[in-house]
C-alpha cells in the first residue's frame, strides 16, 4: 500500500506576473470594446429624446384640438397634466405619466409662440451638453 503525504502534492498558484498579464489583456479589451458600447448609449439617448419629443408634440396637438390653442410658455408642459383654472374645454390629462425629463435629466424646453412660426410651438432638449446650441452629438434635439 502506497502512502501519499499531503506535503508531496505541489500546490500551484498564479504568479504575480501571470496576474499582471491577465489584467493587461482585460484592459486592452475594455479599451477596444468600451468606446463602442458608450457610442451606442449616446445614440440610444438621442433616439429616446426624439421619441419623447414626438409623444409630447402629439399630446400638445391633442390639447390644441380640445382647448383651441397651445399652452402658453408660462403654462408650459404642465398644462398637459392639469387644467388651467377656468379652462372648461380641457379634457386631459394628455399623458399617461408626468412630463418626463430628457435622458440627461433636464426638463424639456417649451415655448409658445415659437420664434420660427407664431402659430406653432418650440419643443426641444438641450442634449447631452445641457446647454443651448452645440454641434454633433451635443446639438439641441428639437421638434
Amino acid at each position: 500500500m502506497k502512502v501519499v503525504s499531503r506535503t508531496s502534492h505541489l500546490h500551484r498558484a498564479f504568479t504575480l506576473l501571470e496576474l499582471l498579464v491577465v489584467l493587461v489583456i482585460i484592459g486592452l479589451l475594455a479599451g477596444i470594446v468600451g468606446p463602442r458600447l458608450f457610442g451606442n448609449v449616446s445614440k440610444s439617448e438621442i433616439t429616446t429624446a426624439k421619441a419623447q419629443i414626438d409623444v409630447l408634440g402629439k399630446a400638445l396637438d391633442q390639447y390644441r384640438l380640445d382647448v383651441g390653442r397651445y399652452p402658453s410658455s408660462q403654462e408650459g408642459l404642465a398644462a398637459l397634466m392639469r387644467a388651467a383654472p377656468g379652462e372648461s374645454r380641457w379634457h386631459g390629462p394628455y399623458l399617461r405619466k408626468e412630463v418626463p425629463l430628457d435622458p440627461w435629466g433636464t426638463p424639456y424646453q417649451y415655448k409658445f409662440p415659437g420664434a420660427r412660426q407664431a402659430d406653432d410651438f418650440e419643443l426641444y432638449s438641450f442634449g447631452p451638453d445641457k446647454a443651448p446650441g452645440g454641434s454633433g452629438d451635443n446639438a439641441d434635439i428639437a421638434h
